[in-house]
């Protein structure tokens, strides 16, 4: 078994070796003075703008760490949705890898996971795909291997955003599971049959290995797209 916990001395070592390599920077902004920025800036909304680059911030004053990005395009294979770019520095800016609370950033820790389970293969949603980019920049930063990546579509509310407990989603009904798989591969655009209503759970599960398709899991959302560019 895994466990985070146990592993924060190896997400540490990570942070010396670039904060060695000058790749990192202390930064002491707040969330609400970035967004009151943002508001007065629309035209770079969500890219920090390297306030803290340059500033000489002492370790015993509480900050946050961030990586320091460089202009130059990422560009992956997604197993599902093509070739992608993007340019870190130009829409995100230095991202944090070390919260101003302690705790490391998802961006950090999921690279450090990923390699020290050996994990070649990664399959999750596309609300994601916008921070693959900065896991790739990091990987490389760091000398490890880039697993290959597949998102696929999530499932969505009227309003576009994705299902959890966060927007309040009603949870999923356990008393008729035969009912709620056959919902999901339709919601999963897998079209299965009519004749399958009211199939018990072992016929829907079978015919669903049977007949997937991938690639009807293709389409992400323009929100998980916005800051990607599709290659030819």
């Amino acid at each position: 078994m895994y466990y985070q916990s146990q592993h924060l001395a190896d997400y540490e070592a990570c942070l010396d070796e670039l904060a060695q390599r000058d790749l990192t920077y202390r930064c002491i902004c707040s969330r609400k003075s970035l967004a009151e920025l943002s508001n007065a800036d629309s035209a770079n909304s969500g890219v920090y703008p390297g306030i803290c680059r340059n500033r000489a911030i002492t370790e015993d004053i509480q900050h946050a760490i961030r990586l320091k990005t460089a202009t130059q395009p990422i560009t992956f294979k997604d197993g599902l949705q093509g070739v992608l770019t993007s340019n870190l520095a130009v829409q995100y800016g230095d991202f944090i890898l070390k919260r101003k609370d302690g705790i490391t950033a998802y961006q950090l820790a999921v690279v450090i996971d990923d390699h020290l389970q050996q994990v070649n293969h990664v399959v999750r949603g596309c609300d994601l795909l916008p921070e693959t980019p900065k896991q790739i920049y990091l990987q490389g930063l760091l000398g490890l291997a880039v697993p290959d990546y597949k998102h696929v579509a999530v499932i969505v509310d009227s309003d576009g955003y994705k299902l959890s407990k966060q927007t309040l989603a009603t949870a999923v009904p356990i008393n008729n599971p035969a009912s709620t798989l056959l919902a999901l591969l339709r919601l999963l655009k897998q079209n299965p049959p009519e004749e399958l209503a009211g199939a018990p759970v072992n016929d829907l599960v079978a015919w669903g290995i049977g007949h997937w398709r991938p690639e009807a899991l293709q389409f992400c959302s323009t929100l998980s797209k916005k800051t990607l560019v599709i290659s030819a």
